[in-house]
């Protein structure tokens, strides 16, 4: 069982310099990235996942190192963000001025089908399959409602896609793959923003299911069927 934030504060936190506070920002940064790995590699899932699992154990980490970070800045010190930090405070920053999400996923053989948002003032949705396009409907599955413009963006904020890598591949765990699964991730923005993209080659970030369910593509169900 994960202890809360303020559960956190008093046992790791409370009466600490900001020295030894930011010893444990670092540690947290280094369980997060290690609890990443953990879930992006082949072989995750292979063996039983104990519980908590590395999902519940990522979430409460990051919560932890938020509550350090405050903690840091109430001991007197001054919070400066890692070059990978910016990147995620600056998608972060224009996600409410994404126009265009374009997210294509398949094989040389099978072909690619990409899956488009549009968010203007509404949200449109559509996927293309070689040269056939057809209306693609989003739902909330928090709520089976239809996804708006803000609740897409919503529900895209709380997957933290801002601290993903730029490219996944298989190399980083040793592996090589030919062939297989190959993926892209375009966001076009209408405030000025340079287009964001993300990659993959038969890797995949550690939250990439819940991604791909909200364009309504459901990992789970496509496996029992098979």
């Amino acid at each position: 069982m994960m202890i809360s934030p303020e559960g956190y504060y008093e046992e790791y936190l409370k009466g600490k310099t900001k020295e030894q506070i930011m010893t444990v920002i670092r540690g947290l940064k280094q369980e997060i990235g290690r609890l990443k790995n953990t879930m992006e590699s082949p072989d995750y899932g292979v063996k039983s996942i104990m519980h908590p699992s590395e999902d519940t154990r990522l979430h409460w980490s990051r919560e932890y190192l938020e509550r350090a970070k405050q903690a840091f800045a109430e001991a007197g010190g001054t919070y400066t963000l890692s070059k990978s930090e910016e990147k995620v405070a600056d998608f972060d920053a224009n996600m409410d001025a994404i126009c265009k999400i374009t997210f294509s996923i398949g094989g040389f053989f099978g072909g690619y089908r990409s899956y488009v948002v549009e968010l203007s003032d509404r949200l449109k949705a559509y996927t293309k399959l070689w040269e056939d396009e057809e209306p693609l409907s989003l739902l909330d599955g928090d709520n089976e409602e239809p996804f708006t413009k803000d609740t897409f963006i919503a529900a895209l904020r709380d997957l933290h896609i801002g601290e993903w890598l730029r490219r996944y591949s298989t190399k980083r765990f040793g592996y090589t793959v030919c062939d297989g699964t190959q993926w892209e991730l375009k966001f076009e923005y209408n405030n000025g923003h340079k287009p964001v993209m993300f990659d993959g080659d038969n890797s995949y970030p550690y939250n990439f299911d819940k991604f791909q369910m909200l364009f309504g593509i459901d990992e789970t169900e496509e496996d029992e069927d098979e």
